[in-house]
């Protein structure tokens, strides 16, 4: 099916109750898919079962509700790209993940985060993950054992990314954006030991099936987007525009995150601050 409409989508993860920083971003997602006479989609992404909680998926629409975000496809409304949570998404992924390997674009990695944080090289970015040394990565592409034979046996699947390949992108807020591979980011998770798909991998599988052509979030995933790149290319998959918001930061200028519970949408609800109120305080800042 071609891409004939705009179509972008909010995709919160219940792991705690959203704050500003997300609505900010979701309410610039619906700005633009309203101003392009297009389809917002939520999608609920809650692949890590150790994190995500029912009460928090509830809390979440009731929120965005709320807050004035409205969409026509989700998982209370239904759609024809469903399901539309993630955890009922598994055999997509998984998929995926079998055509990479077929093509040689993953192999299976047996290091711990203690292995890779004592081995590692420092990323350019300090909220980055450390570049994985490429301990586990094999000189060439061999054949390995198929994922389906090796999944939960503990091993991380990582793919590799092409040494010094220079990716460049246009940011629709912040321009021309440039890395390299294997400097910038390196060989990245796209199958937790735990069995669990990684966000790299669902995010870009999931972008695809939904039809998206742009997806608007926070700048601190513009590295992440290289990545995805990369992922698309290897799946054959046409990827959408990318859109960047400027981060919420608290009064000490630190990025919001859900342990900052007083700037919750549910607590500020509760103090009796109005969704018009809270996006004239912050709205100039979430770019």
């Amino acid at each position: 099916m071609p891409k004939t409409i705009y179509r972008g989508r909010i995709a919160p993860s219940p792991t705690g109750y959203l704050h500003v920083g997300h609505a900010l971003t979701f309410w610039r997602a619906q700005e633009r898919a309203r101003a392009a006479g297009g389809e917002l989609v939520l999608r609920v992404e809650d692949l890590d079962p150790a994190r995500c909680r029912l009460e928090f998926r509830a809390a979440l629409v009731q929120d965005l509700h709320w807050f004035g975000l409205r969409w026509e496809e989700g998982p209370d409304v239904g759609g024809e790209f469903g399901p539309y949570v993630q955890s009922e998404r598994r055999a997509f992924y998984f998929d995926a993940l079998k055509k990479m390997h077929a093509a040689g674009w993953v192999y299976p990695c047996h290091c711990s985060r203690k292995d890779i944080a004592g081995a590692a090289l420092a990323p350019h970015d300090e909220n980055e993950e450390p570049i994985y040394p490429g301990t586990c990565r094999p000189l060439e592409k061999p054949a390995f054992a198929a994922p389906g034979d090796l999944i939960g046996q503990e091993i991380n699947w990582r793919f590799r990314v092409p040494n010094d390949e220079v990716f460049v992108f246009t940011d629709l807020r912040l321009g021309k954006q440039t890395a390299v591979a294997g400097r910038d980011f390196g060989d990245f998770i796209v199958w937790r030991r735990d069995d669990v798909p990684a966000y790299q991998l669902a995010v870009v599988v999931d972008d695809a099936a939904m039809r998206m052509t742009e997806v608007v979030r926070g700048e601190d995933l513009l590295t992440s987007t290289f990545r995805q790149l990369l992922i698309y290319r290897a799946l054959g998959l046409e990827a959408p525009k990318f859109y960047h918001t400027a981060l919420v930061t608290d009064e000490r200028g630190i990025r919001l995150a859900k342990r900052n519970a007083s700037l919750s949408l549910r607590a500020l609800r509760e103090s009796g601050a109005t969704p018009e109120q809270i996006r004239g305080r912050y709205a100039e800042k979430s770019g």
